[in-house]
């Protein structure tokens, strides 16, 4: 199995070695290290890792904010790995869209499931996102292709069944998306009630 690529950051050097090491003793494969948020969102934006651990407090820009821009940008979810529970850092790490937080200390054995746990919810998101993307497609299409229909049914005295039967033939023919189709009518049309 291959191993998941993460990226980790925090101030200290000494925690970011003790994270390193306990993450390679958990199969997992450290890709690249910050001491400050700037930095993990530019590793991020480089090296696309499969998720990215970071504590809350650090120069520049802190790990929540360094969370959100990674999150908006679909770089990889954000697991917070942090000494701080404060009520309003967790209200802002959920708004920022964190995936996982784990209070320090925490256990060795507290890390390979919050990981796991955090990957899946990822990636979950990414399939809903992709599901309400096609079904906008979709919906755009139809719209598009009723639109059509209409124009045939007012320019040709079609039927709604045969006006729907031409577009898709045309589609078929020229082997195009009924959208596009589509699109080339309402267009064609537009141009010669311009003219």
């Amino acid at each position: 199995m291959e191993r998941k690529r993460v990226v980790i950051a925090d101030d200290e050097s000494i925690i970011r070695m003790d994270l390193r090491e306990i993450l390679d003793d958990l199969g997992y494969l450290v890709v690249g290290e910050a001491g400050d948020g700037r930095s993990a969102v530019n590793l991020g934006r480089e090296l696309r890792p499969d998720i990215v651990i970071m504590d809350v407090r650090m120069p520049d820009l802190d790990g929540i904010e360094a969370a959100k821009i990674l999150t908006e940008e679909r770089i990889a979810p954000v697991l917070l790995l942090t000494a701080f529970s404060q009520r309003h850092l967790v209200e802002r790490a959920k708004e920022a869209g964190v995936v996982g937080y784990i209070v320090k200390p925490f256990r060795e054995s507290d890390l390979a499931p919050a990981i796991e746990v955090a990957l899946a919810r990822f990636e979950e998101f990414r399939t809903m996102e992709k599901e309400v993307d096609n079904l906008k497609d979709a919906l755009e299409s139809r719209k598009l292709v009723d639109r059509a229909k209409g124009i045939l049914m007012d320019t040709q005295g079609l039927t709604e069944a045969d006006a729907f039967r031409r577009i898709q033939k045309m589609s078929m023919n020229m082997r195009k998306a009924m959208k596009e189709i589509a699109q080339a009518i309402i267009l064609t049309h537009e141009a010669e009630s311009e003219g």
